[in-house]
């Protein structure tokens, strides 16, 4: 729920209210009770992102189609990825000459 700030014309006062978008504005002030209550325009609190970070992995379903693929080793188009394994470098056998 947002808070309204409100300014009454007759007293100057102003103050904050908590209230459902769907309700009527305010109309009477608690401070002189007068009918003058005018809504003003706020900056808006805006929305505040809190902690380390978030990342794309942090709200995936574990279901979908793209996870699955990953698992069975398949790229997004269907190719297969196959592991191969790593080459090892030949060791060539030092002799050393004899005298």
């Amino acid at each position: 729920m947002p808070t309204y700030t409100y300014r009454c014309k007759a007293c100057s006062g102003e103050f904050d209210e908590l209230q459902k978008i769907s309700e009527k504005p305010l109309t009477v002030c608690p401070s002189c009770h007068a009918h003058s209550l005018v809504k003003l325009i706020g900056g808006g609190g805006g929305v505040v992102f809190k902690g380390s970070g978030f990342y794309s992995t942090d709200y995936k379903r574990s279901g979908t189609v793209h996870s699955r693929k990953a698992e069975k080793g398949e790229a997004a188009d269907g190719t297969k990825h196959e592991k191969k394994p790593e080459a090892k470098p030949e060791k060539k056998s030092e002799k050393k000459p004899e005298k």
